[in-house]
């Protein structure tokens, strides 16, 4: 039988451990238990000095997270010697490296924190009073060892990294043609319903909202930063877009609010015009380009599905991060559903599950993604909103499934409830984080009496 490669990997950990004499393995093993931190905060010192670094690190997360992992790590590594613990800390590195894919660091940055670490390593063993045989058995020993998890973390991380290309490019392809008829109409009439809208309240003498009405905010905005923008990304008509939209919020809409006459104010008016005309002509433009391709959405509800999940979350953490913004997960599912399934047949369920998507569906914004995860459960990912907000969002969408008619099979009405965990991005790198923390307001929401919304982080 072929060994797999976990155990291939354990059986050169094993023989690393066997090259060397006992005393130099235990000797390593002591040191990295009595060092550790002292190691984890040299290591730390010097990322956290690394420009490059400081994007991933800050001294808050590493003082009440990272340090301790990092330590716990160190003496894990040199003080891992049966198979168990060896194959323990094999799937550890992996972890390790799928996590660093996962949210972005560079290999280069872990490869230059395994170097620093090795240095600190060796200064600390130089300083030990042994023979210089000993030391120098046990300055390769570290190294070997540090070696040989980078070596996994690396392979882990390749393959995480080529999984989560494959996933982006497909949906990259994926969002520019779904519903791209009906999605272009949308988006048509969200942009003149926002020009509309603001023409009338201008013409009403609310000069105020020339401040409030900002394109970006609106439903078009929404929709265009976090979805059209990537999906038509590196296209010039996409470029001009973000610039158009730009120039009302920061030039038009501030040189209509300062205008001092009716002359001015009517000229701003026919550039915000002539502004929207622009936009309808490069939306129209976009999606000319492209055709109708159906792969990617859940068959029975034609929400994305969860192959897609990788992909988003990442986006919206980079665009939250480059933009000091934030967003929440919503994690909804149907009170009893087995119970529909149990009493009325699996079409009934069905059904409600379509009637479900739908209600969620319109009742979200532009800019919003909706994921069916599987069975009754479906994911809502609420960009720009904060805390408040997003509760406010969960007791929307609770209240409005509490006082739907659904309708079974006979045009038989029926009534259901959701509960909802609801989990706010608060700057952590791994979005795997957020979608414990919802699944896990979830799960108090349920065991909570259901039909209830509960915040990831705060007492039910």
């Amino acid at each position: 039988m072929t060994p797999t490669p976990t155990e291939q990997q354990s059986a050169e950990w094993l023989d690393c451990l066997a090259q060397f004499p006992a005393d130099s393995v235990q000797c390593l093993a002591q040191l990295a238990e009595m060092r550790q931190a002292e190691l984890a905060e040299h290591f730390y010192t010097q990322m956290l000095a690394d420009p490059e670094a400081s994007q991933y690190l800050s001294h808050e997360r590493v003082r009440d997270h990272l340090s301790s992992s990092l330590q716990r790590w160190v003496v894990q590594l040199f003080g891992a010697r049966s198979a168990e613990q060896i194959a323990a800390q094999v799937d550890l590195q992996r972890q390790v490296g799928e996590v660093h894919a996962r949210i972005g660091v560079p290999v280069s940055l872990v490869l230059r924190g395994a170097r620093c670490l090795k240095r600190r390593l060796h200064e600390l063993i130089d300083a030990l009073e042994l023979p210089l045989a000993g030391k120098m058995a046990a300055m390769r020993l570290g190294s070997k060892l540090i070696d040989l998890a980078m070596e996994i973390m690396s392979q882990a991380y390749s393959s995480s990294h080529e999984r989560n290309a494959r996933a982006e490019e497909a949906y990259r392809l994926f969002s520019v043609v779904q519903n791209i008829g009906a999605e272009r109409e949308r988006q048509r009439a969200a942009l003149l319903d926002w020009e509309n809208t603001l023409i009338y309240e201008l013409a009403l003498g609310r000069s105020q909202a020339a401040q409030t009405s900002r394109l970006a905010s609106s439903e078009f905005g929404l929709w265009f930063s976090h979805k059209g923008a990537y999906a038509f990304k590196d296209t010039p008509e996409s470029q001009r877009i973000l610039a158009c939209m730009q120039n009302i919020d920061d030039e038009l809409l501030v040189r209509f609010a300062a205008a001092g006459s009716e002359a001015e104010r009517m000229q701003v008016l026919s550039e915000l015009r002539e502004q929207t005309r622009s936009l309808v002509f490069l939306l129209d433009s976009l999606f000319e380009q492209v055709n109708e391709l159906e792969s990617g959405r859940d068959v029975l509800t034609r929400m994305l599905n969860r192959k897609y999940l990788p992909v988003v979350m990442g986006k919206e953490l980079a665009h939250a991060r480059e933009h000091g913004q934030s967003f929440a997960l919503l994690a909804i599912d149907i009170d009893h559903f087995k119970r529909i399934n149990d009493q009325h047949g699996h079409e009934a369920g069905d059904m409600i599950l379509q009637q479900l998507a739908a209600l969620l569906s319109n009742h979200s914004r532009g800019g919003d993604y909706l994921f069916r995860l599987g069975g009754e459960e479906f994911l809502l990912l609420a960009v720009s909103v904060d805390r408040r907000a997003a509760r406010q969002m969960a007791e929307n969408l609770r209240s409005k499934v509490e006082r739907e008619s659904f309708r079974l099979p006979g045009n038989q009405p029926f009534r259901l409830t959701v509960s909802v965990g609801v989990a706010v991005y608060d700057g952590h790198p791994d979005y795997q984080k957020l979608l414990r923390e919802a699944d896990g307001a979830l799960y108090i929401a349920k065991n909570g009496g259901r039909n209830r919304v509960v915040m990831a982080g705060e007492q039910p």
